[in-house]
């Protein structure tokens, strides 16, 4: 997988300026990782970092490699680009799909180009979009809506995979702004899901019921934000959501599966993409909907929704 729009680049992990020669480049990494080592205030974590950021430079081959976006881990090659159409695609086998509705990504995609464009210049011939080198100097505004988009396409392909029985929707408007909006609504057996796709580009926890983390901006508080878009929801559909769950990368989540705290009787969750899928199929004790009545949720919601665009 290439790495997150928002994630630290090699330079900025081992403290270098990227026109740094290649004597600087050793011994900033000696310096890092001797600052990093647990044994002297340092965290794994972090020693991990400090070696992966060597191993994607360290050498000239790797370091041209990483400079031209051509190695496998930069988001080179189009790899950013490779989801615009929309993250739900079809699996290799004859299996039904979920029934998918909405564009998943489609307005934070939109609103990266704008920006992007706006950002470069008038009048400037814009190749390509998703060249690496141009999202590690774009601001953290525009890099987030791209990271954003992706999130939510990853997660709308993985929730293409449940099967016949789920119906999904993407975008779904839920407020009076296109900010105001639900990443995806899940429908299935195991109930009604309200589904956030993030990437704050960094690790996440948990403090009172509610997630956290250093990438997070300033009063940022998903879960409530995710709550109360779902309100909206409820309201005009006359519904009521089993569950709210955000979803982050494997690799920000500080478990598996971490329970948050409930609002209005549904279930707050933070859950590892990896997880998502079963953790719906399987469901939550004493949580579900019942034959006529998936029915009438689901023509419910299909008759009042409206999408992002």
């Amino acid at each position: 997988m290439p790495d997150s729009p928002l994630a630290s680049n090699p330079y900025e992990v081992l403290g270098v300026a990227p026109n740094a020669s290649d004597d600087e480049l050793k011994r900033a990494y000696r310096r890092r990782l001797r600052e990093a080592h647990p044994d002297t205030g340092g965290s794994s974590a972090e020693f991990d970092r400090v070696q992966q950021a060597w191993q994607r430079i360290g050498t000239p081959a790797a370091r041209e490699a990483y400079d031209t976006g051509s190695d496998a881990g930069s988001g080179g090659g189009g790899a950013w680009a490779q989801s615009a159409s929309g993250g739900a695609r079809r699996r290799g086998d004859s299996r039904p799909n979920a029934t998918s509705h909405g564009h998943p990504g489609g307005y934070f995609r939109e609103q990266y180009l704008d920006l992007m464009r706006e950002w470069v210049g008038r009048g400037v011939d814009l190749d390509d979009p998703y060249d690496p080198q141009l999202v590690r100097r774009a601001p953290r505004e525009i890099r987030h809506l791209l990271a954003a988009a992706v999130a939510e396409e990853k997660t709308a392909t993985a929730l293409f995979t449940l099967g016949m029985g789920f119906t999904l929707w993407h975008d779904v408007l839920a407020g009076s702004g296109p900010l105001d909006k639900l990443d995806h609504i899940v429908l299935g057996p195991t109930g009604l899901w309200a589904v956030l796709s993030e990437d704050w580009g960094a690790p996440v926890k948990v403090k009172r019921g509610e997630v956290i983390g250093e990438g997070l901006g300033p009063g940022e508080r998903p879960l409530h934000e995710l709550a109360v878009r779902a309100k909206v929801i409820a309201r005009e559909a006359k519904v009521r959501f089993s569950a709210l769950v955000v979803v982050v990368d494997d690799e920000h989540a500080p478990q598996s599966l971490t329970e948050l705290k409930s609002i209005r009787g549904a279930q707050g969750l933070l859950v590892e993409r990896s997880r998502l899928v079963n953790l719906i199929r399987t469901g939550l004790p004493g949580v579900g909907v019942g034959g006529t009545d998936l029915f009438e949720v689901r023509t419910r919601i299909q008759h009042s929704v409206r999408y992002v665009y």
